[in-house]
């Protein structure tokens, strides 16, 4: 009988299991609206290749400071999004949002319109390039803390684009008041919201319609399922609860969940598998999951 090399036979092995793991492409896409070439990362489940149906797609955005590249380098577990994508056979595509853009179309920097990049460059590439569900039913988005705040406020203004929304750890409301920080980290972003955004309005809420906390009227309109969560000891725990006390005020259904945890990548790595079992029950009601 021959005799297996059992190094030989361990790589196999290994090699197999790589080749099986979902694979991640990057594409660079021009945005026409700021005339500058912007990066996303596109992790495509190992089903994919194997398929010949539409796949689902998660839009998942990277928080402030960061990069396309965050949620597959900075989270603890770097296999996170292929298990994701693997487990639940859906594309994840973690786009550029700019260190500071807060996903907004700013009225004051034309290299700044994230609002159309995210909802229609992107988009429209992603559905060119991939087998994708071409529909509401089959897109999600979500993001964490300046990307939770994406999330919301793209889904909320596009809710014929998207059938749910999430967000861990998001900016509820841009007046930095209202986060517990140090008031020289609080001006550095309200300077940052100046530039994008032009002088505050006086009153509790300086840029109104640009806020998740001023938008509860629409979120109810639009009926669109969303997933709020957030660590009790994260600097940003007031502004989630005073979003959730609005939309039960207002009657407006979501989910809503405080967990241990701070604003850190250990509490996010936790955190999206929580809001993956969230979309992949609508997943399945819009009967586009993949089965």
């Amino acid at each position: 009988m021959k005799r297996i090399n059992p190094y030989l036979f361990l790589f196999g092995c290994l090699l197999s299991l790589t080749s099986m793991a979902a694979k991640v492409d990057t594409l660079d896409i021009q945005s026409q609206k700021m005339n500058r070439t912007l990066k996303a990362a596109v992790v495509l489940p190992e089903s994919y290749q194997r398929a010949s149906k539409p796949y689902p797609v998660l839009y998942l955005l990277h928080g402030g400071t960061g990069g396309f590249r965050d949620w597959l380098t900075k989270v603890p577990d770097k296999t996170l999004l292929h298990r994701m994508a693997d487990q639940y056979n859906l594309i994840i595509v973690t786009p550029d949002g700019d260190p500071t853009s807060y996903y907004f179309d700013s009225p004051l920097v034309k290299t700044s319109q994230f609002e159309t990049f995210i909802t229609k460059e992107l988009v429209e590439r992603v559905d060119k390039s991939y087998r994708t569900v071409k529909d509401k039913k089959g897109r999600l988005i979500a993001g964490l803390s300046m990307g939770g705040h994406g999330a919301m406020y793209l889904s909320s203004r596009h809710p014929e684009l998207y059938a749910a929304a999430g967000s861990m750890s998001g900016v509820m409301n841009i007046n930095t008041a209202t986060w517990r920080v140090p008031a020289e980290f609080a001006k550095s972003r309200a300077d940052y919201f100046l530039k994008l955004l032009g002088e505050r309005q006086s009153g509790e809420h300086p840029y109104p319609g640009y806020t998740m906390v001023t938008l509860v009227d629409r979120l109810k309109a639009n009926g669109l399922p969303f997933i709020l969560d957030i660590g009790v000891d994260d600097f940003l725990i007031d502004t989630n609860r005073d979003l959730h006390a609005r939309l039960l005020a207002n009657g407006v259904p979501h989910d809503y969940i405080e967990r241990p945890g701070a604003h850190t990548w250990e509490y996010w790595e936790n955190a999206l598998p929580f809001q993956l079992m969230f979309f992949n029950k609508i997943l399945k009601a819009n009967g586009v999951a993949v089965q």
